[in-house]
């Protein structure tokens, strides 16, 4: 066994660094939200997801309110796929291309 191989392995978690968060994004929708089923091989995209880390860095800018397990809109352009877990839908995305925080009503 090489080194690569045995390192990889022992992977627990991925940290972003600089203003960054790592998202896992939302599955992609095989049904229209008028309940049409979509043929197999088509899906609508989405730009949601839940922030799974958030980097020291965000996490002290207060001009970035963010936190772990927001649901969040992001812009996917410079989203990086992180290739960790077998269903690739961990991407490592910078906190400016995070469009929108999804928030309940607090009463």
């Amino acid at each position: 066994m090489n080194q690569a191989s045995s390192s990889k392995q022992q992977l627990d978690t991925v940290e972003p660094m600089g203003k960054r968060v790592l998202i896992r994004k939302d599955e992609d929708r095989k049904t229209t939200k008028g309940g049409i089923q979509l043929p197999g091989n088509i899906e609508i995209p989405t730009i949601t997801g839940r922030v799974v880390a958030v980097s020291v860095q965000v996490e002290r800018d207060e001009d970035y309110p963010i936190a772990q397990y927001d649901k969040v809109l992001f812009n996917p352009k410079n989203a990086i796929p992180v290739d960790f877990e077998g269903d690739n839908r961990l991407f490592v995305v910078p906190v400016e291309d995070i469009v929108a925080v999804f928030r309940r009503n607090k009463e």
